[in-house]
Parts: structure tokens; sequence; C-alpha cells
């Protein structure tokens, strides 16, 4: 069973930066795609960013240029650097990992999710 752990959430201004991490109990990452999700309250859980084990990444448009997702295949984390933050931003962020080399956007399709850590962004 995989586990993943995130860190690195907080409070941050509008227009700061913060770097989550999800770490992976084991090592997965040469078969697999790590991907991050994030749930504003009241709204339903969107699909933010992926990496697959090659490098490949996939962002959806409202982050793009300002979020960067990367991985260390020797540490087995997925790192998520976010620039230029805004209100908007403001959610529960969490990691997810599936099998397989198709870049996914819905939640049914990741088995394995960590807990999720609290991103705020002030105006």
């Amino acid at each position: 069973q995989v586990q993943l752990v995130e860190s690195g959430g907080g409070l941050v201004q509008a227009g700061g930066s913060l770097r989550l991490s999800c770490a992976a109990s084991e090592r997965t990452f040469n078969t697999a795609i790590m991907a991050w999700f994030r749930q504003a309250p009241g709204k339903e859980r969107e699909f933010v960013a992926a990496i697959r084990w090659s490098g490949n990444t996939y962002y959806t448009d409202s982050v793009k240029d300002r979020f960067t997702i990367s991985r260390d295949s020797a540490k087995n984390t997925v790192y998520l650097q976010m620039n230029s933050l805004k209100p908007e931003d403001t959610a529960v962020y969490s990691c997810a990992l599936r099998q397989g080399l198709i870049f996914a956007l819905n939640t049914q399709q990741y088995p394995y999710w960590g807990q999720g850590t609290q991103v705020t962004v002030s105006s």
C-alpha cells in the first residue's frame, strides 16, 4: 500500500511563494504519475498539475507560468513550487499517485492520496 505524506503548506500573502512536498512510501516512481489536486471551501476537488516518471508535466490553465511541479526519484518525492500566489489559490492541496502513462485529470483515476496540506493566501 502506497502512502503519501504532504508538507509545506501555510499562510502567505498574495504574491508570495510556497513549496509543497509529497513523499511516497515506496519506490513506485519509475512507473507512476504523481499529481497535485486542490479543494477550496465549498468547491469540488480540482486538478492542478501532474508529472510523469519521464519528467513530462501537465498543468491546469489557472496555474501555468506560476506553479512548477518536479520530482526527485531518489527521494521518492514530488514538489509543487507555487509562485505569485493569489487568494483564489487558497485550498487544501493533496498529492495523488496512479500507475500508467496517461495524465488523468479526475480524482477517480488516482487510487492513492495523501492527507492534504492547507494553503492560505491572504489579500
